[in-house]
């Protein structure tokens, strides 16, 4: 398959003046260069689900930003779907879509369905063949109560329902997803992937995510690309990944006692506090249901939380390998 979307040595400086006290500092003519991004390079091909990964300022938003259209690199090349986007921008927009977990493009004040009619007239979408695609994407996103509130009286999960409907309203070829899921529980990021993969196999649409969330990556992308201080570390399918590096998970439980006995193969103990014992879990080796089910067996537990090891230590491991 032809890529849709190619990198080629792709990098991003970003340039400061050095600060300083004093008039001296304000007339510095000194400056600090940070590498956003230090020569990346990779293709895309149409119809693939690709998660883009790595700790924080490792380059993924950059990244995203620059093949959106909205940063311009300091060298390297890129185009999306045959366009260079920072300079075929306006073109580009009519072709793919994007959500940005922190920031909304519907309207706070208006209604749900007024922001789509918005929507509508900015992307010179026809009429018919608008109403259709809305109706369909209101029935598999189960927006149909949603439609008369204001878009400020959404939950967080409502809103990026809504959020992610706006951006397949023009139907776009290539959908850019950053950190789609932050600040959601865990029914709505539930929903949230359900949906995205849904609509990704039945449209054949490219989906580009980033996510600290490793089980975004895992139950919606199907290849994995790890950046770490702009630079790629590892690309390969998520099934070879998750074999290799997401095979941990952290248990938090507290208790009553200051500590549990618990002693399963497979599962070390952490450093934690009185009444609350931090376990890592090697799920190649033992079930997440049977360290819970053992850990309820004792008596006394007052709460349980499961979540993925911090993408830090991900990264570590991958080092490591």
């Amino acid at each position: 398959m032809s890529a849709v979307i190619s990198v080629r040595n792709l990098c991003k400086q970003y340039r400061y003046a050095r600060s300083g006290r004093g008039l001296r500092g304000l007339l510095s003519s000194e400056h600090i260069t940070i590498d956003a991004l230090s020569g990346i390079s990779f293709d895309i091909a149409a119809g693939e689900r690709v998660a883009l990964i790595g700790p924080n300022g490792a380059g993924k938003s950059t990244t995203l930003r620059i093949l959106t259209g909205i940063l311009e690199p300091s060298c390297g090349d890129a185009s999306v779907l045959g366009l260079t986007p920072w300079r075929d921008r306006m073109q580009l927009a009519h072709q793919i879509g994007v959500v940005f977990g922190q920031r909304s493009q519907l309207w706070t004040e208006l209604p749900v369905r007024e922001s789509f009619a918005l929507l509508r007239r900015i992307y010179a979408q026809d009429a018919t063949v608008f109403a259709e695609r809305l109706d369909r994407l209101i029935g598999r996103f189960g927006l149909a109560s949603l439609l008369q509130q204001p878009v400020n009286r959404l939950s967080l999960g409502q809103r990026m329902r809504c959020e992610i409907v706006a951006s397949l309203l023009h139907g776009p070829a290539v959908l850019f997803l950053d950190e789609p899921t932050i600040g959601l529980d865990i029914t709505a990021k539930a929903a949230i992937r359900e949906l995205i993969n849904a609509q990704a196999q039945s449209e054949g649409l490219t989906v580009v995510l980033t996510s600290h969330d490793t089980r975004d990556i895992e139950l919606v992308c199907e290849r994995v690309i790890v950046v770490n201080a702009g630079r790629i570390v590892v690309d390969q399918p998520t099934d070879e990944l998750r074999r290799r590096f997401l095979s941990r998970k952290l248990i938090t439980i507290r208790s009553a006692a200051p500590a549990i006995a618990l002693d399963l193969p497979g599962v070390s103990r952490r450093l934690g506090e009185p009444h609350t014992s931090l376990l890592d879990v090697d799920t190649r080796v033992a079930r997440i249901e049977q360290v819970v089910a053992a850990a309820l067996a004792l008596g006394g537990i007052e709460d349980i939380t499961i979540e993925d090891p911090p993408m830090e230590e991900v990264i570590h491991e991958i080092y490591a390998a």
